[in-house]
Order: C-alpha cells, then structure tokens, then sequence
C-alpha cells in the first residue's frame, strides 16, 4: 500500500505556457510528458462510490494498471489516502489490497461482479520531478485534458503537487512559490468525483455550509481548525459559480463562508498563535469588500426596487432606475471575476491550508490541567458574545440606524458561535437559538436594507432628476413596511434581552 499525499490546484487552460516557463519547473532534475486515458468502474448502484472508493484501470503505454484509492475528502484541496497498485491481466485482481476488510468487501460477488465502466478521463500531462531539499522530493503534474460520461464532458486543466519524500510543508512551500504570480486556487473536486457527476448528471449549484463535526473531547484547537477548513472548503466549493454564473446565491454563499471564517477567528483569538490572523484578515478584505457591493446591488434590486416596480408597471421611471442599477451590477459582478482570477485569492487559500497544516493544529501541546476543555472555552466566549449583544440593545436606538445595525452584526456573531458548536450541544437546544438569532437577525436586516437603501440608490440615479424621482416612489413604496419595522423594535429589543444560551452540559454547572 502506498500512501499518497498531494496538492491539487485550478490552473486556467491559458496560464499553461506560464506553469511551463515558470523557474521552479527549470530546476526539475526529471521531466516526461504522458498520454493518460483511464476508465473508472463502480457497481450498478455505485457501491464503491458510496463506500468512498475509488477503482480505476490507466493505460501504460500498451498495458494497463488497477489502482483502488480510498477516496477521503479533500481539506483545502489537500488529500492523503491509501492506494493500491497493481498489473491488469484481462481482469479485476483486488488480493494486493492489504486491507484485509477492504480486500473482502471488494471481492465479494455483488461487487467484483457487477462492475462496469461509469466514467473515462484523458489527458496529457507534463511531470517534472524536484528535490528542493535535503530528503525532500516532489512531483508536479500539470493535467490538460478531459472527463466524459453518458455524452457529457468537463475540461482538466489542473496542477498536482504531489508528495514523495519530506514534509507537507514542502508541498504548500511550492505552492506558494508557484502562487506569487499566477491564479492558483486550491482543487477541492478530483477527477474521480466530476466523472460521477457527469455520469448520475447531477446539477451544479451553490453550496451552503453545513454542520462541522467537533466534538466535546477536541481542543479549542482542534475544534477551530475543522471549522476553518470547513469555512475555507464552503468559501472554494462556490468559487466556479461565482466566476462563471450570474446566480448571486453562489455570491451570497462566498460572502457567507468569509464571514463565518472571519467570525470563526474572533471567537478562537484567544488560543491562536500569534501573528495568525493577520496572516488572513487583510487579505480577506478586498474579496469581502467586491463580494459585498455585488451582494448590496443585488439586494437593493431583488428587494427594494423589484417589488415597487411589479407594483408599478407602467412607471418608466422605475424601469429606468432598474437599468442604472443592473449596470452596476454587472460591473460588480465583473469585478469579482477579475479578483477571483487573481494571485491573491489563491495565495490567501493557499497560505490558510498552510497555517493550519502546521504546529500547533496538527501538534497540539500536551494537556495540562489549567487548560480548558472545549466546553469550557465554548461556553465562556458565548457568554461574553451574549454580554455583548445586551450591550448593544440596551444602546440601541430607533432613531439611529447605526446603533440597529451594530446590534444585528452582534446577534449574527452569536448565532455564526452557535452554529459552530451545535454538534456537541444536547438534544435541540442549540437548533431552537439559532432559529430564534436568525429571526431576529433577519428582521434586523430588513430594516438595514431599508435604511441603507437611499444612499446606495441616490448613488445609482446620480444626478439624473428623472432618476431621483424613482427613488423618491421606491421610498414612499416602502416607507409604510419601514415604519412597522422601527414601531417593532421595542418588541424584539424584550426578545434580545430575554434570550438564554443552550446549555453546554458540565460546562454551565
């Protein structure tokens, strides 16, 4: 069994020249190109797939070879999974698995039995081998090709770093290095899970974060890296969407995962190495500040004036506001191509993996007894996150719009908390909260968009007089729901401060 752990990066099909002639590549003491087609299998009822493993048969020259991976989630485009390798001789031969059960399983009639081609990739790929060190040694695969199944088919255009001898550090080192001046985002889907897709024709389309499995015997961090990653993976996962779509969800969603992300380090400060945020803050800012104004102009057009001018269909003025505002619009949404096309964005994913890939995450220190548990720590922070939100009520005003909106940026740092260590809280507590923070949150928005709308649309009609008559009837359109929002402040003010956190079991005691 052979352990294979490797790095794989989206390159843009034009930027292959630029891989070719990058210096990196120069010092390469070994340098092939191959012609690569190889056919993957599963069962009927995808039982390989199901069970996460993956059974492929490659050309070589004029014979071919098996390899079973396991096939283990990515974490920032890094995998590390078992493979085994073996000659194939007119017939599937699983007894160089030495992974007794694996092997058993695989052998098995209703599995080696029913096996059939489901998917094929080919491409050419150019391999350079590099000894950047003392007993480190790594290979670079740069993939251009495609995958096919049932009549469809996706492009490859991918770089692979792959892990022969040494440390990963050696692998993100490279990265890095390769990084500095081209766009190369970590690749969180392999070939093997595009070609079931193909094959089970399953439709792209955003991706929502889900639940991160911590648990009450991690670390706080330990608990913090795997939301991280999770953060970092739910941020990637809708990066294509978002390049490639003019769906704002997928927008949306990589707003949401850096937000989580962002709130995810202030939550664990106080157990991070030094330095490690502002390794990632600042260069967070500019892919927040673009996804932030596609997401406002987005919002301002879906919900403020999109409803004023279905009411009003004959209003030309409005239809005109509606034009100035889609320029915008597809401008922003420009803009977040060309900053997702850049270096930086995949340095910052880049240099995140990285982090979390060394001490202390992967070497926490040994326990001691003034450590506290992740219980501990979990239920201190939400406490002083609660505190915070009690502030916030108690100085906020219906008659200014700042204070409203402080106050629902600290309702959504609690509930973003809460999400995180949701898994390890008892029965449904936790569910009930956040359902309870997200309404408030929700409402809170409301009024914000409202109160926020008038600025950003005065800035669309610009000192257009037909164009500022619009605004002028969205304002008026809206100006009853605006009036019902501030008259329930009081209302969800009492509900703020009536609001309990879940218990966090011993923790609490």
């Amino acid at each position: 069994m052979a352990q294979q752990i490797a790095l794989k990066l989206a390159v843009a099909e034009d930027r292959h020249g630029a891989v070719l002639r990058h210096p990196a590549m120069a010092a390469a003491t070994l340098r092939e190109q191959h012609h690569l087609v190889s056919i993957y299998y599963d069962t009927g009822r995808m039982a390989l797939r199901r069970a996460g493993i993956l059974l492929r048969l490659r050309k070589h020259g004029a014979s071919w070879q098996q390899t079973v991976k396991r096939q283990e989630e990515s974490q920032g485009g890094l995998t590390q999974r078992p493979e085994w390798q073996a000659p194939y001789l007119n017939h599937f031969d699983f007894s160089g698995v030495d992974d007794a059960e694996l092997r058993d399983w695989l052998q098995r009639d209703k599995i080696a039995g029913r096996l059939a081609a489901v998917f094929e990739t080919n491409f050419r790929r150019t391999l350079w081998q590099l000894d950047p060190g003392p007993n480190t040694r790594l290979l670079v695969k740069l993939d251009r090709g495609w995958v096919a199944s049932s009549g469809r088919r996706d492009s490859i255009s991918e770089l692979e770093l792959q892990l022969v001898t040494g440390d990963i550090g050696s692998l993100y080192a490279l990265a890095l290095e390769l990084a500095q001046h081209l766009a190369l985002p970590p690749l969180l889907l392999s070939k093997g899970e595009r070609g079931y897709r193909l094959f089970l024709n399953t439709p792209s389309g955003p991706v929502k974060a889900g639940a991160v499995a911590i648990d009450a015997t991690d670390t706080p961090l330990a608990a913090f890296r795997l939301i991280a990653q999770d953060c970092l993976s739910h941020l990637q996962l809708n990066h294509d969407g978002a390049a490639r779509s003019d769906d704002p969800e997928y927008v949306h969603q990589m707003r949401v995962a850096t937000r989580r992300l962002r709130a995810a380090l202030r939550m664990f400060r106080p157990v991070l190495p030094a330095g490690f945020a502002e390794q990632l803050v600042p260069p967070m800012r500019e892919l927040m500040v673009a996804l932030g104004q596609a997401r406002d102009l987005d919002v301002l057009m879906a919900e403020i004036v999109a409803p004023v001018a279905d009411a009003l269909p004959d209003e030309p003025r409005l239809t005109d506001l509606a034009g100035a505002i889609t320029n915008r619009l597809y401008a922003a949404r420009a803009n977040i191509r060309q900053v997702l096309r850049q270096p930086g964005y995949g340095r910052l994913l880049l240099t995140a993996g990285s982090l979390l890939q060394r001490a202390p995450f992967i070497e926490p220190p040994a326990a001691s007894d003034t450590a506290p548990s992740l219980l501990q720590f979990a239920d201190h922070r939400l406490r002083r996150l609660l505190k915070k939100i009690l502030e916030l009520a108690d100085a906020a005003s219906v008659d200014y719009p700042p204070s409203l909106h402080a106050l629902r940026i600290g309702i959504k740092r609690l509930r973003y908390a809460i999400e995180f260590f949701d898994p390890m809280l008892p029965g449904k507590s936790g569910t009930a909260t956040i359902k309870r923070l997200a309404g408030l949150q929700e409402e809170l928005g409301q009024l914000n968009d409202l109160a926020s709308a008038g600025t950003l649309l005065m800035v669309c009609a610009g000192h257009d007089p037909h164009l500022r008559e619009a605004v002028t009837l969205v304002g008026g359109w809206h100006g009853p729901r605006h009036a019902a929002l501030l008259d329930d402040i009081p209302n969800k003010l009492k509900l703020i401060r009536g609001l309990k956190l879940p218990r966090l079991g011993a923790a609490s005691d």
